[in-house]
């Protein structure tokens, strides 16, 4: 057990270091200068180039890499470009945002799927069934920006029941700034569940077809007894892996409903400083979102672990 952990945090951390260097070659290879676009087309050339030594950009590019790379592992990503100040805030502030919206995303996810799935499993090719199914292929093709504008029509515009858009703060109170959450974590939530119910009914309808499912029919407890007790936690990995996969797509995944929604999280961040050509941000976004996928996968598989005992006897002491 305590081999294969240092195996995959040793993965782990390799792997982190090759995107960090992906990541930096990609940014340094696009056209343009990020100070050319602060300063404009009329700089002087003396304007431009003591700017661009003020930013780094004039040093070698192993310097460039290693300097970013050792001030992102001791917290310092650098300053923005754009808003000059620390990259590190700007990511902290716009997380307490995006972070509560893909944690209620999830959960709404998840309420909705599993029991839709286990249901659509239990009464497999019957009406139940097919009703879940053409709910999950309509929910997978519907796009969550668009969900968010049906929702800010009804839910706003006509019952003005909801806040179209806007967040009021944690300042302002739990419930104000949940209330500005619900809408878009509901629509980020949406497409989500229609996947996670079809993983659900799969997984359910592989264990289902088990020979210890049988001998627990065989036993005497009813079929409702057996999903519960025996399918439900045999069938919990793949559903526990697409869990953790929808949390990291749903944070990466956010940069359209932030922006229906004028939520100022870390998917808008992104994309003001796609638009505005703030690299060290982009660089740092981008490297924050591929070291969260990352990590989720090495949870989901230290999940796999507590999970399934079968693993940890495999995987040895």
């Amino acid at each position: 057990m305590i081999a294969v952990m240092a195996r995959r945090v040793g993965g782990l951390l390799v792997t982190l270091l090759a995107v960090s260097f992906l990541i930096f070659a990609v940014m340094d290879m696009l056209p343009g200068d990020p100070a050319a676009v602060m300063l404009g087309t009329s700089a002087s050339p003396d304007t431009l180039a003591a700017l661009r030594h003020d930013m780094g950009l004039d040093r070698p590019f192993p310097v460039r890499y290693l300097g970013w790379l050792g001030g992102a592992l001791t917290g310092d990503l650098g300053t923005s470009y754009t808003y000059g100040v620390p990259v590190a805030g700007l990511i902290a502030e716009r997380l307490k945002i995006t972070v509560p919206l893909a944690l209620l995303a999830v959960g709404l996810s998840v309420l909705m799927a599993v029991p839709l799935g286990v249901t659509a499993a239990a009464r497999r090719n019957g009406p139940m069934d097919f009703i879940i199914g053409l709910f999950s292929h309509v929910s997978i093709a519907v796009p969550g920006f668009w969900v968010g504008l049906l929702l800010i029509l009804f839910f706003a515009t006509t019952l003005r029941v909801m806040p179209a858009g806007g967040f009021p703060g944690w300042e302002a109170g739990v419930f104000p700034a949940l209330t500005a959450l619900i809408m878009p974590a509901f629509a980020l939530a949406l497409p989500q569940a229609g996947v996670l119910s079809r993983v659900t009914r799969t997984a359910v309808l592989d264990v289902l077809g088990e020979d210890y499912i049988r001998t627990a029919r065989a036993k005497g407890l009813t079929a409702r007894e057996a999903l519960w007790r025996h399918a439900m936690p045999n069938a919990l990995i793949p559903v526990v892996t697409m869990i953790g996969l929808q949390f990291t797509f749903l944070i990466a995944g956010a940069v359209l409903v932030e922006n229906v929604f004028n939520l100022p999280g870390l998917g808008r961040l992104a994309l003001q400083a796609l638009t505005q050509r703030d690299i060290i941000v982009m660089q740092d976004v981008v490297l924050f979102f591929c070291a969260l996928v990352i990590v989720m996968n090495f949870m989901v598989d230290i999940a796999y672990l507590l999970i399934d005992p079968r693993l940890r006897r495999e995987a040895g002491p």
